[in-house]
């Protein structure tokens, strides 16, 4: 809360030693490092970046996958910014390159999202309840992005609000406001919205009312939630029924073992 009072969503570098949370109070993206990879009572604030110039209402937080580029999905114009970093993960270093507009399939965009490779580009939003589905012919840049399908999602959630992916892309998961749970489907092709169906959700409601971002470690042994209600992240341990790490099962989700105020 003492850099954003709006925070949207959340995004982690590859080794949890970097944290990232987007908000639209300030307008802008707040790097945090974590001295433990992927245990936020370890963080500690670093700097942030203003988007204001590109949008007023940002939402949607996302990294290519060594860093060096950072996407911004904003309400207000209805589109995915994209910066470049220098270094990548700091975004002290960031400058902006360039826009794409999603108009055509949303205009309120809330959550993005990447294939490992930056191929494919997803966007989830409330005015349809969809999940967007984009190609782009050069990995990262969304000068190339061409939409191909969508799935809705508002049969679990009306206020789709985060969107992440596993490794493979065979498992997707969406935060919504509305049940304040977390929805998990499977994909029989990877990365291809056309092929999810849903499994099942997990409730966050004891932790946050209003959540908006979500992230897993590598591994998916490890959940983050971000929320506006509480101005946290929140931390959970992903585990089957003998508590042994399942990865990407929020159904199996223990209670929140962490969560940071700033």
């Amino acid at each position: 809360a003492a850099q954003e009072t709006a925070p949207r969503e959340i995004a982690f570098n590859t080794d949890g030693t970097k944290m990232f949370v987007v908000g639209n109070t300030g307008d802008d993206v707040n790097e945090y490092i974590l001295s433990t990879g992927f245990d936020v009572s370890t963080a500690s604030f670093v700097d942030s970046f203003s988007v204001a110039a590109q949008d007023a209402t940002p939402q949607g937080l996302a990294f290519s996958t060594d860093g060096t580029k950072m996407f911004i999905v904003g309400a207000a114009g209805d589109a995915v910014y994209e910066y470049t970093l220098s270094t990548g993960f700091d975004v002290s270093t960031a400058s902006f390159v360039d826009s794409f507009s999603i108009s055509a399939q949303d205009v309120n965009p809330l959550g993005i999202a990447f294939n490992t490779d930056g191929t494919k580009m997803f966007v989830v939003g409330t005015s349809l309840g969809n999940v967007n589905e984009y190609t782009l012919s050069t990995g990262f840049d969304v000068s190339t992005a061409s939409f191909v399908d969508n799935f809705s999602v508002a049969a679990q959630d009306t206020n789709a609000n985060g969107i992440t992916f596993n490794t493979d892309g065979t498992k997707m998961f969406i935060v919504g406001q509305a049940g304040r749970a977390v929805n998990e489907y499977t994909l029989s092709i990877g990365f291809d919205v056309s092929t999810a169906s849903f499994v099942d959700s997990f409730s966050v409601a004891a932790q946050e009312t209003a959540p908006y971002g979500i992230a897993f470690n590598t591994e998916g042994t490890k959940m983050f939630i971000s929320g506006n209600t509480g101005d946290s992240v929140y931390e959970y341990t992903l585990a089957g029924v003998n508590a042994i790490p399942t990865g990407y099962q929020p159904v199996h989700t223990t209670a929140s073992i962490d969560s940071t105020y700033w």
